[in-house]
């Protein structure tokens, strides 16, 4: 009973007010009555180009930043399985970005991708020799999104190392055994066994992770602010923006309501999806 009643009052409820908000053009003075406007806000809503640049931003952040912790997470937990001096400081740094605050990390990786000064540039640069003159990361919309991609991957590769990590010790080592003895290499060792060993924990993380990627938020709210010309706008920011900067509570709750729809419909086709596999 107190998990149902924490439920409707602090998922539910909002859901259903988020709606009923998106009916209206919400004023937050509640002197001023609020104008019912019906649809009109869905209907700006499927018009504005600048929704339709934040939807794509955030499903290229799902597509970029999902696989990458993934592939990342999974090499990293079979490295670890080996016997190792020091495993369980590895484990611990590989996991510590898990647990740092974003704010943090992402004030972090906005010095890193500096135009002067930042470590990125100085290395590909001066060290590498790769580039001629400093890559202006956060002022191109073609590159403002790559300190963001990074960011992503890099603090979730942890939590997937640790969920494989249960993986991995759940699947028999006599599978792995009898197969070298029939001549399998490393390579057909991961693609005969242990990914499909592992399928029903790979099925829960991509589902977990795209909720999670798409929640993007902080991040890009640090490193960017949307910007430049609004060019890295994701879902989150661009409601976050048109409610409490603008003050257009109406039309975010809108942005919040299709994003809700989006979000649970991509979750629940993967989910279908998933589990007929692992069955």
């Amino acid at each position: 009973m107190p998990g149902l009643v924490s439920y409707l009052v602090w998922t539910l409820y909002p859901i259903f007010k988020s709606f009923l908000m998106s009916l209206y053009k919400w004023n937050i003075n509640p002197k001023i009555p609020n104008q019912f406007v019906g649809l009109s806000n869905y209907a700006k809503l499927f018009q504005d180009d600048k929704f339709y640049t934040a939807l794509l931003n955030t499903l290229k952040y799902v597509i970029v930043t999902v696989p990458g912790q993934m592939i990342i997470g999974l090499f990293v937990a079979i490295f670890l399985t080996k016997s190792l001096k020091g495993q369980t400081l590895f484990r611990l740094l590989y996991y510590l970005p898990v647990i740092t605050s974003w704010v943090v990390v992402s004030v972090l990786f906005q010095y890193l991708f500096a135009t002067r000064g930042g470590l990125v540039n100085f290395v590909l640069k001066d060290v590498l020799h790769v580039i001629d003159t400093n890559i202006r990361w956060l002022a191109q919309e073609n590159t403002a999104m790559i300190p963001v991609y990074t960011l992503g991957i890099w603090k979730g590769i942890g939590w997937s190392m640790l969920i494989f990590l249960a993986g991995l010790q759940g699947i028999p080592k006599q599978l792995y055994e009898a197969a070298r003895i029939d001549g399998a290499n490393g390579w057909m060792l991961l693609r005969k066994i242990t990914i499909p060993m592992l399928w029903p924990i790979i099925a829960f993380q991509t589902v977990m992770l795209t909720i999670g990627a798409f929640n993007v938020f902080l991040s890009v709210y640090v490193i960017t602010g949307g910007g430049p010309r609004n060019s890295t706008h994701v879902l989150s920011t661009y409601m976050f923006k048109e409610a409490f900067e603008y003050f257009h509570f109406g039309y975010g709750a809108a942005i919040a309501v299709i994003f809700f729809v989006i979000v649970f419909s991509i979750a629940q086709i993967q989910r279908k999806l998933f589990k007929r596999e692992v069955y």
